[in-house]
C-alpha cells in the first residue's frame, strides 16, 4: 500500500506512525525526509531550532527497528537545555558559554532512542531555562505559530512550536516551573509534567534545581505522552530518589474511564477575563462528564513561595556557571549573560547554605501540606496561565537595573499556578481545550496526587474525546493539505 507521507504526518500521532513503520507501509527514511521538508517550511517563521542533525538522522533511519520499539523510526527533536544529544551543540540558550558538542546521550535521550525515536536536532530554550518565554540574545525569539507576534512560551518553546505547527508529533522538553506546560498552553498542544523522581536525569544531573525540574515531552495526542512515559519512565542508575511506576502502564490508563472525580477548582491569583473563562468552561466540561467540581483556596502565600523557589534556582544557576568555568579553566564572562540571569545571580547567586536548605525544607513541607489537601480531591484544576500568550518582548524586556522581585512579579503574574506542582512533586498537565476570542490557545491545567499519573492520563483522554483539539491547526503549519483553523467562537 502506498501512503502520502505528508498526509500521515498531518493526521496521525507518533504511536500510529510507529505502527505504519512496523507494518512496512512506510519507512523511517520516508518519515525523516518528510519531516525535514516540513521543518524547513516553517522554521524561517518560527525560529525554533538550534541545530539540525539531519545526516545522523538519515543514517539511523536506514537501520532496522525492533518490533518492541513503540516509536519505530519516528522523528523527534531534543531540547537544548541540560539534555545532551550525542554530537550536538550544547548552548543552554546562552552566548556566555563556549560552544561544545555533547560526548554522550542524556539517559532520557538514550531511552527515546531505544524506543525507536530518531532525533533530527535540537530546539530552542531561553538562557538556562529561567524564563516563561523562549527568547535569548543567542538565538532570538521563538514565535507562536498561531500568531507570530506572540511568544511560544518557555522554556520548552521550540518544542511546543514545532509540535503545534505539525512538524513532528512530539518533542522532548523539561520543566522546572512550568516549562512543559506553559509553552503547551501557548501553542495549543498537550504538555505533561511527571511526578518528581519518575524520570531519569543522569548522567549529568542528580536532581535539577533541588528536585523542582524534571523532563518529559510535549505532544499533540494524549496517548503519545502516555506511551512515551511507558517507554522512558523509571529511575536511572544512582538516582537520588524514585517515584512509583504503574505495573499496568500509562497508555493502558488512557483507555480506562476515570470514574466520577472530586475536582478542586483553585481560587487564588487574579486572572484576566480570558483565563477566568477557561477556568469556568473547564469546570463546566468536567461537570458535564459526571465529575464534581468545588472551589478550593490553597493555604499558600504565593509571593513568598515564588521567592523560595528562586532561593533554590539562584544558587543552582551559580553552581552551574562555577562548574562550567572550572571545566574550561577560566570564569564565565557574566557580562555576556542575559540581564535576567545577572539580576538573579546578583541577588540570589551566593545565598548562605542555611537559607538554601530552608528553601528546600519549605518546599518539602509544602508537598506534605498539599498531600493532605489531595485527600479531599482527586485532582486540582485551574487555567494554565493568567492571561493569553504574551507578545514577543513582553516578558523579556528586562535590564539588570531591575530587581528580582519585579521580575518575579512579571513572570508569576502571568504564570501563577504551574511552579507549585514542581515544588510539591505532583504530576500536572496542560490541555488545549480552549482558544481566546483573538484566536490564541489558553490551556486548562490539572494536577493529580503524587505518583498518580495514570488517573491524569485517564482524565486527559476523556477530555480529549469530549473536546478534541487535533483538528485545530495554527496559521503557520507544516501540513501540505490542511487549512488553518478558524478563529474560536
Amino acid at each position: 500500500m502506498t501512503h502520502d507521507i505528508h498526509s500521515l504526518l498531518d493526521t496521525h500521532d507518533g504511536v500510529a506512525l510507529g505502527q505504519y513503520v512496523h507494518a512496512g507501509e512506510v519507512s523511517s527514511t520516508q518519515l525523516v525526509e518528510a519531516v525535514i521538508e516540513r521543518l524547513e517550511r516553517v522554521e524561517p517563521q518560527l525560529n525554533a531550532v538550534v541545530e539540525r542533525r539531519y545526516d545522523t538522522a538519515r543514517e539511523r533511519s536506514r537501520q532496522p527497528f525492533d518490533i518492541q520499539q513503540p516509536f519505530a523510526g519516528v522523528p523527534t527533536l531534543i531540547k537544548d537545555l541540560f539534555s545532551p544529544l550525542e554530537g550536538a551543540l550544547m548552548t543552554q540558550g546562552s552566548r556566555a558559554l563556549d560552544p561544545v558538542r555533547a560526548p554522550f546521550d542524556d539517559e532520557l535521550v538514550a531511552r527515546l532512542r531505544r524506543a525507536g525515536c530518531v532525533p533530527l536536532g535540537t530546539t530552542t530554550s531561553p538562557e538556562f531555562g529561567t524564563s516563561y518565554t523562549t527568547e535569548s540574545s543567542l538565538h532570538g525569539a521563538t514565535r507562536n505559530p498561531w500568531n507570530l507576534e506572540h511568544s511560544a512560551g518557555g522554556s520548552s518553546g521550540g518544542a511546543a512550536a514545532l509540535v503545534a505547527a505539525r512538524v513532528v508529533p512530539f518533542a522532548h522538553g523539561n520543566d522546572g516551573g512550568g516549562s512543559l506546560r506553559v509553552p503547551a498552553s501557548c501553542c495549543g498542544v498537550f504538555g505533561f509534567k511527571p511526578s518528581r523522581g519518575l524520570m531519569p536525569s543522569g548522567p549529568v544531573v542528580g536532581e535539577g534545581w533541588g528536585g523542582l525540574a524534571i523532563s518529559h515531552a510535549i505532544t499533540l495526542s494524549v496517548r503519545d505522552s502516555a506511551a512515551l512515559l511507558d517507554a522512558t519512565a523509571g529511575a536511572d542508575l544512582g538516582a537520588p530518589y524514585a517515584a512509583p511506576t504503574t505495573p499496568v502502564g500509562y497508555l493502558a490508563a488512557t483507555e480506562r474511564d476515570p470514574g466520577a472525580l472530586r475536582i478542586g477548582l483553585i481560587e487564588g491569583p487574579a486572572l484576566a477575563p480570558e483565563a477566568a473563562t477557561v477556568a469556568r468552561q473547564s469546570a463546566a466540561l468536567c461537570e458535564s462528564l459526571g465529575h464534581h467540581v468545588e472551589p478550593v483556596t490553597l493555604p499558600l502565600d504565593w509571593e513568598a513561595f515564588y521567592h523560595r523557589c528562586f532561593d533554590i534556582i539562584g544558587p543552582s544557576t551559580r553552581e552551574t556557571l562555577d562548574s562550567l568555568g572550572e571545566m574550561r579553566g577560566s570564569p564565565i564572562d557574566e557580562q555576556a549573560l542575559e540581564p535576567r540571569t545577572r539580576v538573579m545571580l546578583r541577588e540570589r547567586g551566593r545565598l548562605d547554605a542555611t537559607r538554601y536548605i530552608a528553601a528546600i525544607n519549605e518546599i518539602h513541607a509544602l508537598g506534605r501540606r498539599m498531600a493532605a489537601i489531595m485527600q479531599q480531591f482527586d485532582v486540582l484544576l485551574s487555567p494554565t496561565l493568567a492571561r493569553q500568550p504574551p507578545r514577543i518582548g513582553e516578558l523579556d524586556a528586562f535590564d539588570d537595573r531591575r530587581s528580582l522581585a519585579e521580575i518575579i512579579d512579571d513572570f508569576h503574574g502571568y504564570c501563577p499556578f504551574t511552579a507549585l506542582f514542581n515544588a510539591t512533586g505532583q504530576p500536572a498537565m496542560s490541555l488545549p481545550l480552549y482558544w481566546t476570542d483573538t484566536g490564541l490557545p489558553l490551556g486548562t491545567h490539572i494536577a493529580g496526587r503524587f505518583g498518580d499519573e495514570g488517573l491524569l492520563f485517564s482524565l486527559a483522554a476523556q477530555l480529549e474525546r469530549a473536546q478534541p483539539w487535533a483538528g485545530r491547526v495554527p496559521r503557520v503549519h507544516a501540513g501540505m493539505r490542511t487549512a488553518p483553523a478558524e478563529r474560536a467562537d
